[in-house]
C-alpha cells in the first residue's frame, strides 16, 4: 500500500495533535535526587539524569588542552545542591574556538540540570582545576557533566 505525501503529512499532523510531544521541563517522576546518585553512583554511571537545585560555588577555569591537543575555553565547575545533598557539576566549555565566556549560572540561582553522571572507578575523564584528568581506580570523583542548564521556574 502506497501513501501519498499529502496523506502522510495529514496523518502526521493529526497524530501530533492527538499525541503531542512533551517539550516542557521534566516532571517530578523524571527527577533524581543528588542523594540517590551519591548512594549508588555505579547505577548512574554514564546515564543522563535530570536534577533540580541551587547553584553553589561557581568556579571559572583556565583554558585546558584535550589529549588530542585541542584547547577548550569557557569551562567552569559548580556544585548543585538539592534538599538531599550536593554534587560537583562540570561544564566543559567550547573547544577549538578561542573565546572569553562567563559561566551560564550564578551563585544562588535555581536551575534544572540535565547531566551525564561520571562515577568513580569506571574510567573516563573529569574536569578539575588542573584541566581534564583521567579518573584513576582509587579516585572517588562523582561528577555530573552538564548537557543542558535551564532556569527553574517556580
Amino acid at each position: 500500500m502506497k501513501i501519498s505525501a499529502q496523506a502522510f503529512l495529514w496523518l502526521f499532523l493529526t497524530m501530533s495533535a492527538l499525541f503531542p510531544v512533551r517539550l516542557s521541563p521534566a516532571s517530578a517522576a523524571d527527577l533524581v535526587s543528588v542523594a540517590q546518585i551519591l548512594e549508588e553512583p555505579y547505577i548512574f554511571h554514564l546515564k543522563q539524569v535530570v536534577l533540580q537545585g541551587t547553584v553553589r560555588n561557581v568556579q571559572p577555569l583556565d583554558p585546558y588542552k584535550l589529549p588530542a591537543g585541542t584547547m577548550c575555553y569557557g569551562a567552569y565547575l559548580f556544585y548543585l545542591e538539592d534538599e538531599t545533598a550536593s554534587i560537583n557539576v562540570a561544564v566543559f566549555g567550547i573547544c577549538g574556538v578561542p573565546t572569553v565566556k562567563d559561566p551560564d549560572v550564578e551563585e544562588g540561582a535555581r536551575i534544572e540540570l540535565r547531566a551525564t553522571i561520571q562515577a568513580p572507578s569506571h574510567g573516563g575523564y573529569y574536569l578539575s582545576f588542573q584541566g581534564l584528568k583521567v579518573v584513576g581506580e582509587r579516585e572517588g570523583v562523582i561528577q555530573a557533566v552538564a548537557d543542558q542548564i535551564a532556569p527553574l521556574k517556580e
